[in-house]
């Protein structure tokens, strides 16, 4: 088993537990304590170490799997079969060439749709209803093989990519055991060639990311953005106040708003009460809709500003009343 993180962890379980002895060593990433630190917004599990070392598994952790040294601890264990999950490095042919029956890889999308290492958030991104699990086998392109088991799965209207993640996991640790299985009995193992003209991509996504566009439609802000942004790196905003500095603002949970606003408001700017109805919610003028007329509104639940711990939008304007000149936007307004 190669695999680092949640995700990997359900799949190198069922291994354990289909397999046993036929496990016969673990290559994951050297550990790291981003997540164990103070406020960190990543998500953290048993560790793959833990889980092997209980198991009597060997471990091996090299700084990179291609390295000569990286080689040689992978050889020594002389797989037969290399099963991948969220590993975190491109394989070389040489690691590629070690397992005598080859490399499969669990990957968190319905391919060839969001290759690369963010799959699952940018399927949330994308707007998509369903995502699913491809086992592939693997080859030097990017998730580019042919495809062994492939199953689909809903996402759900409040998933995030920490949730939705979750339960990929499980889906892919289940079928990760049925395509070994598949192996087991000796002869070929028959995949689908990947159609090109259908590739997407899903890069590795970084802490900017999370900047929220104001000018976007409330819809993709609350419905994509800021789900598929959780648990990292967050969506976020920076709050600026007349005379004072732009202070960092997570936004937690927001939905768009019925009523809309004229195109007089700006991007990003914070009021109260668009609609008449309500006195103590928290408001922010969205994207242009309706043809260029009225903006979309988001209608912010739950937030944490910068050193503060999360809040409603009731107990934020209780601290930061609103007044002429809010408005939420990049640290550095054009």
């Amino acid at each position: 088993m190669m695999g680092t993180g949640t995700f990997a962890e359900p799949t190198f379980e069922a291994l354990l537990s289909a397999f046993g002895g036929d496990v016969v060593g673990l290559v994951t990433q050297p550990e790291r304590d981003a997540g164990s630190k103070r406020g960190s917004t990543r998500q953290t599990g048993k560790g793959m170490g833990t889980i092997a070392t209980a198991a009597g598994v060997a471990v091996a952790q090299p700084e990179s799997i291609n390295t000569p040294e990286g080689l040689e601890q992978l050889r020594a264990m002389r797989p037969d079969l290399l099963v991948v999950a969220a590993y975190g490095q491109i394989l070389s042919k040489d690691v590629l060439s070690t397992p005598t029956r080859g490399t499969i890889n669990v990957h968190a999308s319905l391919l060839p749709k969001y290759r690369g290492a963010a799959p699952v958030a940018y399927a949330i991104l994308g707007g998509e209803k369903q995502t699913g699990v491809t086992i592939i086998k693997v080859t030097p392109g990017l998730d580019s093989g042919d495809m062994i088991l492939q199953e689909s799965l809903d996402i759900a209207p409040d998933d995030t990519t920490g949730t939705l993640e979750a339960k990929l996991a499980a889906l892919g640790s289940r079928m990760a055991v049925e395509a070994v299985r598949k192996y087991q009995t000796g002869g070929p193992v028959d995949g689908v060639k990947q159609d090109p003209m259908l590739v997407t991509k899903a890069p590795k996504i970084k802490k900017e990311f999370g900047l929220i566009d104001w000018t976007k439609p409330a819809e993709y802000i609350s419905r994509c953005h800021i789900p598929a942004m959780q648990p990292w790196p967050t969506a976020y905003t920076y709050f600026h106040r007349p005379d004072k500095k732009p202070m960092r603002v997570i936004i937690i949970e927001a939905d768009e708003f019925p009523v809309r606003c004229n195109e007089g408001f700006e991007p990003g700017q914070v009021f109260k009460d668009p609609g008449g109805r309500f006195a103590t919610s928290l408001f922010v003028a969205a994207g242009v809709t309706d043809g260029g007329e009225t903006r979309s509104v988001l209608e912010i639940s739950e937030l944490q500003p910068a050193g503060k711990k999360k809040m409603t939008a009731v107990e934020f304007l209780r601290g930061y009343p609103i007044v002429e000149g809010m408005r939420f936007g990049p640290e550095v307004l054009a």
